[in-house]
């Protein structure tokens, strides 16, 4: 039997990212058209000297970014965020002006090999503050889903809080209070995770695609993935057979998928196996869909959802 992956819908048409002279002349066109819109919040008109509205301006690649700047720089800070709501950051690309108001941020902060339109962005900016939080959260080779581990999450948000001191100098001493609050509500986290998953029925849970192994390392899970890192790859026959014995062995009963990615594909592997389905989300950004409103929530009823599937005593 053949399995096909089914697709994520493909976000909105949009400028593709190219190299050279291409992309050059790509981010002329974009500085053309921006110059005559006129439309304030559209391009790059209300940043200046890295500041809007009086605010150190800072772009994020996408919402677990996004959250971490807001909730360390409060008031102090305008962000704006590359990857929409809905958008899987894999399949990002980016329009002209996007591109241009990474040069004007007064920061820029980004997850490299998560998003690969803005890696590309970023090289070519003219970026002063430029912070790759990656390396902050001592990723593996391959895998960028560091920002699921709480405890690795943390480390990148004292990383982020010392980059706004450093570019936001006046506002030091509040976003260290803010940074401190923020790790200790990840820490908190990171305790409800360890006591939640402390004793369960089975360790072993599958997944879509590959997006919690600093998870299940941090837990002590085995996480068994339909495909690998890459969400858009397809899972052979032989892996299709696999998964259903080590449901069997393992005593799994769940087939977890993302709100991000088309359930299809679990549903199938599920069905195959007399298995049940439900949500464990990568919490690359929020929607309608998502259970919660931000990180904590979401993160919090993934851990509901791994007690339940494990069969946490």
């Amino acid at each position: 039997m053949t399995v096909m992956n089914a697709r994520r819908p493909r976000p909105p048409a949009r400028l593709r990212l190219i190299s050279g002279a291409g992309l050059a002349g790509a981010l002329a066109l974009g500085l053309v058209a921006l110059s005559g819109c006129g439309a304030p919040g559209k391009g790059t008109a209300d940043i200046v000297d890295g500041r809007s509205g009086g605010k150190l301006a800072v772009t994020a690649s996408f919402y677990p970014l996004r959250y971490l700047v807001q909730q360390i720089g409060g008031d102090h800070v305008s962000v704006t965020t590359l990857t929409p709501p809905g958008v899987e950051p894999h399949d990002l690309e980016l329009k002209p002006r996007e591109i241009t108001r990474l040069g004007e941020s007064g920061l820029v902060v980004y997850l490299k090999g998560i998003a690969p339109a803005v890696d590309d962005a970023v090289k070519v900016s003219d970026a002063k503050n430029v912070l790759d939080a990656a390396p902050l959260g001592s990723p593996r080779k391959n895998d960028p889903h560091i920002w699921l581990d709480p405890v690795r999450f943390g480390k990148i948000a004292e990383g982020v809080g010392a980059a706004l001191a450093k570019t936001d100098p006046d506002h030091a001493a509040d976003y260290a209070t803010n940074t401190a609050a923020l790790t200790g509500r990840l820490g908190a986290l990171d305790t409800a995770y360890r006591q939640g998953l402390a004793h369960t029925a089975t360790r072993t849970f599958i997944t879509t695609h590959a997006a919690f192994g600093y998870l299940a390392q941090r837990y002590g899970l085995r996480q068994e993935a339909i495909v690998g890192i890459d969400p858009e790859s397809e899972p052979s026959p032989a892996r299709v057979k696999d998964l259903g014995d080590v449901a069997a062995r393992d005593h799994v009963g769940t087939v977890f998928f993302e709100t991000l990615v088309s359930d299809k594909l679990a549903k199938t592997i599920a069905g195959n196996s007399g298995l049940r389905t439900d949500v464990l989300d990568p919490v690359e950004g929020i929607t309608d869909q998502s259970k919660g409103a931000d990180y904590i929530a979401v993160m919090r009823s993934n851990l509901v959802a791994l007690r339940t599937a494990l069969g946490a005593k």
